[in-house]
Order: structure tokens, then C-alpha cells, then sequence
């Protein structure tokens, strides 16, 4: 790994539907892809799977955006219609994908939602689904498996353990180029309990190596 240190760039960027905002942390080197990350319904882009990814992926060629959605910029407490979010989310995959490098979308739960949902005809190359809600908690008839089922794209699934909103095990089949990677003891933000074995009380460790890991064998990511 470098040692070099991570910059940050506020972007903002207006949409049909308010002002977002974009954090670039770019790729220390030559530039292999650009990864936008959307944050969930319930938090933004603080969220430590973020900021982990932000701050470990520009060594391997990668530059990071992590983009807030308008309702989170604008202050509000509870985030619009899906609709609503994919109608924000494709202007700005718009301007990075302007940027002429290959582009990979994700985020965590909500996120992960549109960029399933938007990626292919935004013109990405890859999904990141990371804490995918698969069902709202307590809710599995509610499934939300065609979205993710149906992204057109490379995907890859980093799923807790434990995740209320989905585990691992009751994923469907998935197709051919998705991949799932379970955070063994992990709940919907990657926390894990203290009960936990000694080696899984690093999460955010197997997280940001399995996405890393995953962009290198799509080409969109150089080892450091």
C-alpha cells in the first residue's frame, strides 16, 4: 500500500430534483475507473464501509466519489421515493461518466438499490452492492431480489452475516457475473458484536479487500 495521503474534493452538482454533492477522493497514480458510491435512506456518507473503501481504493487506481443524495444536502431526515433518488443519481453518474474512465456504481442499502437499478443505462461497467436490503426486517415476502437480480451488470454482494435486512443465506440463486461475500457476524452496517470470534472484529478489513479484489479481476483496479 502507499503512504501517500488521501485527498478529498467537494463537487456540487445540481439535479432535477436539488443540489448533491459529490466527495472525489482521487486515484493516487494512473487512473484505472472511477467508483461512485450512493449512502443509504437512513445515513450518509460517513458510513465507515464508505469511508473505508474511500480512503483504501485510489492506491489501486481508483478514483472514489462518494455523491449525497439532494435530500441528505438539503438537510431532511427521510429520503424521497425511489423514483425520486434514481432521478438525482443519474445526473451525476452523468458528469463522472463524461470523465471518460470506466465507471462502477454502488452504495450501501438504499444506495445499492439505484445504482441496480440505474447503472446499466447510466452507462456503468459494475455494481457494488454492499449491505444490499434484500427485504425490510421481519418482512422476506417483501423481496427486492429482481432489482438486484436484474442489474445487467458485473455485481458484487458484500452481505453481514447478520443483516436483519437480509443474510447470505436467503439470497436466490445469483447469475452468472454476481458475486456475494458475507462479512461473517456483521449486522446491516458491518458492526459486529463483541460476543464475536477475535478475527471478525475487523470488518471493514475483508470489506474493502473483497471490493478491492473484485475490481482488480474486472480490470478496473490495479494492485498497489
Amino acid at each position: 500500500m502507499t503512504d501517500q495521503p488521501v485527498r478529498v474534493e467537494r463537487i456540487p452538482v445540481t439535479t432535477p430534483v436539488g443540489e448533491a454533492r459529490i466527495s472525489r477522493y482521487p486515484a493516487l497514480g494512473p487512473l484505472r475507473s472511477v467508483l461512485a458510491l450512493g449512502h443509504g435512506a437512513g445515513g450518509g456518507i460517513e458510513a465507515p464501509d464508505l469511508a473505508a473503501l474511500a480512503a483504501a481504493l485510489p492506491a489501486y487506481g481508483v478514483s472514489v466519489a462518494l455523491v449525497e443524495q439532494p435530500w441528505r444536502v438539503a438537510g431532511r431526515r427521510v429520503a424521497p421515493a425511489p423514483k425520486t433518488l434514481d432521478v438525482g443519481w443519474r445526473r451525476l453518474a452523468e458528469l463522472l461518466v463524461a470523465q471518460g474512465a470506466p465507471l462502477g456504481v454502488g452504495g450501501r442499502s438504499a444506495g445499492a438499490r439505484v445504482a441496480c437499478r440505474t447503472g446499466a443505462a447510466d452507462g456503468a461497467v459494475a455494481v457494488l452492492a454492499l449491505a444490499f436490503p434484500l427485504h425490510p426486517p421481519g418482512r422476506p415476502e417483501r423481496s427486492r431480489a429482481e432489482e438486484l437480480l436484474g442489474s445487467g451488470l458485473p455485481t458484487l454482494v458484500v452481505q453481514g452475516g447478520r443483516d436483519t435486512f437480509g443474510t447470505p443465506q436467503e439470497f436466490p440463486a445469483l447469475p452468472a457475473g454476481h458475486e456475494l461475500t458475507e462479512v461473517p457476524y456483521a449486522g446491516h452496517g458491518f458492526a459486529v458484536p463483541r460476543s464475536a470470534p477475535p478475527q471478525a472484529q475487523a470488518p471493514l478489513v475483508p470489506i474493502t479487500e473483497a471490493v478491492a479484489r473484485w475490481l482488480v479481476g474486472l480490470g478496473l483496479a490495479v494492485a498497489p
